[in-house]
């Protein structure tokens, strides 16, 4: 299961509006990408749903990850930050074992590191 905390869920509502997208249409997919130092990267978008995807509902919003991701975000929440640094999604991962110095890469257990990590 992947949750959003409810200032997350009202950005999610925010970026729907911008681009005239309802709740009922499209939710927010999150899974993850090969990349980075510590070999995944988080990939997170407006979506709709898609055949196979886990369907989870979050604070009224519907949250899609495919087969593929959920072993690696399942358990998850995804949050909204504004800071001095800038403002976006954060996620929340229990599964992370190791993460890179830049904060956008992980691994979890059983994973080999891309470029050498140390755990």
């Amino acid at each position: 299961m992947v949750t959003l905390t409810e200032f997350a869920a009202q950005k999610v509502r925010e970026f729907m509006a911008a681009q005239g997208a309802s709740e009922q249409e499209v939710g927010l997919r999150v899974g993850v990408r090969g990349g980075g130092c510590s070999g995944f990267q988080y990939a997170l978008a407006l979506d709709e749903q898609r055949e196979g995807d886990h369907v989870f509902e979050s604070q009224g919003i519907r949250v899609f990850v495919d087969s593929a991701s959920l072993r690696y975000v399942d358990g998850s929440t995804v949050d909204y930050t504004e800071n001095f640094m800038g403002a976006g999604f954060q996620v929340e991962n229990p599964n992370v074992v190791a993460s890179c110095g830049c904060g956008s890469s992980f691994r979890i257990a059983d994973e080999e590191p891309s470029c050498g990590a140390a755990v």
